[in-house]
């Protein structure tokens, strides 16, 4: 008897083969779930973490700005900095009808020390007749504008031409442009030393790159060039909001006592502290996220954005040395 063996396999079923394919796409949806999620995760951390460094930086900057306000190296007084005759400006930055206002370390009018000038909840209208520097449609309307002139926090090792420097010997001071002139109107009489001449004026833009990109930034007009002119400079995207208290000293012993958000000119004679306040936000929106939080920062109104952009405020107190030293000096 011959038997003969035959090998057969036997298939899957239907009912087999739509688990499997079931199994599949759920696995499937799983992968792509998760690296969707991972994906939004990882771009919402480094959105955030942007905007923290951003801010962060602003902050720094601003506070080390305002807290040289008023430096005149080795010259304590402003009144006794005096602009060389020869000094001008290619594109100033100050009201109407003041020339080389930018040069200018005390109020023509009223003698009071122009270290510090603010515009608090500034409009359009209220920065372009404060700076002439300034274009229509620049300002984000309802954010502080502060104007700090000083000097380097170093005296200059060597002169770069087109440059100003004030040069003083402690006693009296000339601004002027490198090179030195051949004759000038304020001889100073040496010991004497230089130091470069670093006015700023600080602001919040409607835009980072082009106009209409809403992107709001935060940024200054600094003097620079040969011509030298005020220039706009910017630093930090996705700022939205400066606000800015002074601490005010009226018993001269340096210590505030009062904070005002719109200081006059004379409050700012004995402004020795300041708390800076920035609400920043992400430069790109979060999809899944609506920010209904309310936002109340100095004097400013409150605000409730409503939109999908994360934000958080920042702040810091700072001391204003320069005017607090002339204030407990009683000068």
């Amino acid at each position: 008897m011959i038997f003969v063996f035959r090998n057969s396999q036997a298939g899957f079923s239907v009912v087999e083969l739509m688990v499997a394919l079931g199994l599949s796409m759920l696995l499937g949806v799983a992968v792509v779930s998760v690296f969707t999620n991972n994906t939004h995760s990882f771009n919402q951390d480094e959105n955030l973490a942007r905007m923290q460094d951003d801010a962060g930086f602003a902050l720094r900057e601003l506070a080390f700005e305002i807290s040289m306000a008023g430096n005149y190296g080795e010259l304590h007084v402003p009144s006794l900095v005096s602009p060389d005759a020869n000094l001008a400006i290619g594109t100033d930055c100050g009201p109407a009808g003041q020339a080389n206002w930018m040069y200018d370390a005390v109020d023509a009018g009223s003698g009071g020390s122009l270290s510090i000038t603010a515009i608090d909840n500034a409009t359009g209208a209220d920065v372009l007749a404060a700076h002439s520097c300034f274009t229509s449609g620049e300002l984000l309307d309802g954010t502080d504008v502060v104007s700090i002139k000083r000097v380097a926090g170093a005296k200059a090792a060597a002169l770069v031409n087109g440059r100003v420097y004030l040069r003083t010997n402690g006693t009296v001071g000339l601004m002027y442009r490198a090179p030195f002139p051949a004759v000038s109107s304020i001889p100073i009489p040496p010991p004497m030393s230089d130091w470069e001449f670093r006015p700023s004026i600080y602001y919040i833009r409607q835009f980072a790159n082009v106009p209409g990109d809403g992107i709001p930034t935060l940024c200054r007009k600094v003097l620079r060039g040969a011509g030298p002119s005020m220039t706009t400079e910017c630093l930090a995207t996705g700022i939205e909001n400066l606000q800015v208290e002074y601490g005010i000293d009226t018993g001269g012993d340096g210590n505030p006592d009062f904070f005002t958000p719109n200081p006059t000119l004379a409050d700012i004679q004995t402004a020795i502290a300041a708390r800076i306040f920035l609400l920043a936000r992400t430069v790109d929106i979060d999809t899944r996220y609506t920010n209904t939080k309310t936002y109340s920062i100095s004097n400013a109104p409150d605000y409730t954005p409503g939109d999908s952009f994360h934000r958080r405020v920042f702040s810091t107190n700072v001391s204003i040395q320069n005017i607090r030293s002339l204030s407990i000096m009683g000068l």
